[in-house]
């Protein structure tokens, strides 16, 4: 079983603006059409069986919209796609939204610093983190700098290894091998830490030697693949992991087993049931 930890979607109004928009900042080419079909047909093409959908609210005004979004993915495609939930910062009733988002059987929540405008570290964000930590919520971070933005440090490793400190028991997701082009401190802060590490739009950015030293340098059971798509091909990501030579356990925690466990770890019945029904035998 494969599971990608970090794939984006958009309703299929909004996608071709979106991805055009998106790529224009990025000088970048998707790897797909932004789209759940596209995102379908390239989990089939690659052999991924589950993707986690990763929405970012860049307003606050976005959440009700992409709660009924989500909604219809997770009616629609139940074995295949987990969506997740997005709070925006600034929304006066984010801490509300937390308590929905489990209530509904999300099992997480998607942070974007640079959509979101926000450090990782920044103390107006804590009631939020410490409302999902109680709720036993999740946070996905996006981690390091961002490819369509000037350098800024709002998402670095160093500031997320400052929310781990304070806050111990909310499990955190760290995006893009934790922190994209800011590797050493990665390894300075996050790595051998307790927390989940996604690889999405890394490796290829990196020597096979330092990427394979890097994963094999952190803890196994919080090691996730992600790709990032339609940023990048399933496929590909797919054909890097298996390029570097790790152990097979560790492909099989990272492709599978650690992504299990930690969405059925949500506290929500809905969530929980649904990850046990549909889990193949090992």
């Amino acid at each position: 079983m494969i599971i990608d930890f970090h794939t984006h979607a958009f309703a299929d109004p909004l996608a071709p603006r979106a991805i055009a928009a998106l790529a224009a900042a990025a000088c970048t080419r998707p790897a797909a059409d932004g789209t759940v079909a596209g995102l379908l047909a390239s989990m089939s093409a690659a052999g991924v069986d589950r993707s986690v959908v990763c929405p970012i609210a860049t307003k606050p005004a976005q959440f009700d919209p992409i709660l009924r979004w989500a909604l219809s993915v997770r009616e629609a495609h139940p074995d295949a796609l987990v969506p997740l939930l997005s709070v925006h910062p600034d929304d006066p009733e984010a801490l509300a939204h937390v308590d929905t988002a489990a209530s509904l059987g999300f099992p997480g929540l998607k942070f974007h610093p640079y959509y979101q405008n926000f450090a990782v570290d920044d103390p107006r964000l804590f009631p939020l983190y410490d409302r999902m930590a109680a709720r036993g919520l999740f946070a996905v971070f996006h981690s390091g700098y961002d490819i369509g933005f000037p350098f800024s440090d709002i998402s670095s490793p160093a500031r997320l290894a400052r929310v781990l400190d304070a806050f111990p028991t909310l499990r955190v997701v760290a995006t893009h091998l934790g922190g994209w082009n800011d590797w050493l401190n990665v390894a300075r802060h996050l790595l051998g830490r307790d927390v989940w590490i996604e690889t999405s739009y890394s490796l290829a950015d990196l020597s096979p030697a330092t990427a394979r030293a890097m994963l094999l340098s952190h803890r196994p059971d919080r090691l996730l693949f992600g790709t990032d798509s339609p940023w990048r091909s399933p496929a590909a990501e797919l054909a890097l992991w298996r390029s570097l030579d790790l152990p097979p356990s560790l492909l099989k925690a990272a492709f599978s087993q650690n992504a299990l466990a930690l969405l059925a770890s949500s506290p929500s019945p809905v969530t929980r049931s649904r990850l046990q029904s549909s889990r193949p035998a090992s």
